[in-house]
């Protein structure tokens, strides 16, 4: 196990250093100068150089890139003041820290990513168990049909549909927002409870048929038609042996969900007009925001290797049969 932690974070280690490669130099591919959007309409040369030093763009790029990685490890001073590590510099359209934007926004798209995915595992899992259990009856097609339908769904199409009819028409909801859990958890989870509930039903529905057709699957195994054969019940034979196994598919598909879900999140936001990461990074793209491009991603990459890293070591508690070396 601890081998194969290392190596993994070893591999993490090369893949952001890429992405913060590819993401930094790209950016100097845009043809819009973020000096001289700060300097405006009037400006002089005399005033674009100072704005340009002060943004830290004054030099090559490639000393710009080893700049900012080294503030990250041991911090690097502005202008604006000296910033501690981990140091991502300050934003180019409003000078704030990139670093304490990019907390003050992480509760919003934890709380959106880890809510969803709670909710979409219980309604999908419950939904093909019972589906599985149901094998050929009329609950088993149901579950089946309705689940081809809604995987085809999208967040920004139905999104904007549930809006309209429970928060405007119906007005049974109020419209989503981020409330802290830790002032008011009653008002984070009615916040929240919209965004969950549509990204769900996308969810959900892929989850359905994985654990009905595992499940299925898993029955059919030997151990399990043994069990069966020693006289246990079909109720301890399903939750005991074939559910367990059945988990390993899902647990492989999860993690690349949730890493998708937390990195797609400023679709949701956007939808719902919350104030996450992912509205962050649309908004500093548009306003060629280097330093909060590159904190936002490299944040989000990181998160997102964290969970597969997670995912792959569970593998060994879920089945024993698996061992990581």
């Amino acid at each position: 196990m601890l081998r194969f932690l290392i190596r993994r974070s070893l591999g993490a280690v090369v893949i952001l250093l890429i992405i913060s490669a590819v993401t930094f130099f790209l950016f100097y591919a845009v043809p819009r100068d973020p000096a001289m959007l700060a300097c405006g309409k009037n400006c002089t040369p005399d005033a674009l150089e100072v704005i340009r030093k002060n943004m830290g763009i004054d030099e090559p790029v490639p000393v710009q890139y080893w700049h900012f990685m080294v503030g990250i490890f041991a911090g690097r001073d502005f202008a604006a003041g000296a910033c501690p590590a981990p140091c991502f510099g300050y934003s180019f359209a409003n000078q704030d820290p990139v670093w304490e934007t990019i907390l003050d926004r992480f509760p919003t798209t934890v709380s959106l990513t880890i809510g969803g995915a709670v909710v979409f595992l219980l309604i999908g899992l419950g939904a093909g168990m019972i589906a599985a259990w149901k094998k050929g009856t009329l609950i088993d097609k149901a579950f089946s049909s309705l689940s081809l339908v809604l995987s085809s769904m999208q967040i920004y199409f139905i999104g904007p549909l549930v809006l309209a009819l429970v928060v405007y028409n119906l007005q049974l909801l109020d419209q989503p927002k981020y409330v802290p859990l830790t002032e008011d958890p009653a008002g984070w989870f009615m916040g929240l409870l919209i965004p969950w509930l549509v990204v769900q039903i996308i969810f959900t529905a892929n989850y359905t048929r994985l654990s009905r057709s595992s499940m299925i699957e898993q029955l059919q195994e030997d151990h399990v038609r043994a069990a069966r054969a020693k006289g246990m019940s079909g109720r301890y034979v399903f939750f005991r042996y074939a559910w367990r196994g059945s988990l390993i598919p899902i647990v492989t598909i999860f993690g690349v969900d949730l890493g998708s879900l937390f990195g797609g999140a400023m679709i949701t936001e956007w939808t719902f007009s919350l104030p996450g990461l992912g509205t962050l990074a649309v908004n500093s793209v548009q306003n060629t925001d280097l330093p909060m491009v590159m904190g936002v991603m490299l944040f989000a990459a990181t998160f997102i290797i964290l969970f597969n890293i997670i995912v792959d070591a569970a593998y060994a508690f879920i089945d024993p049969r698996v061992r990581l070396s």
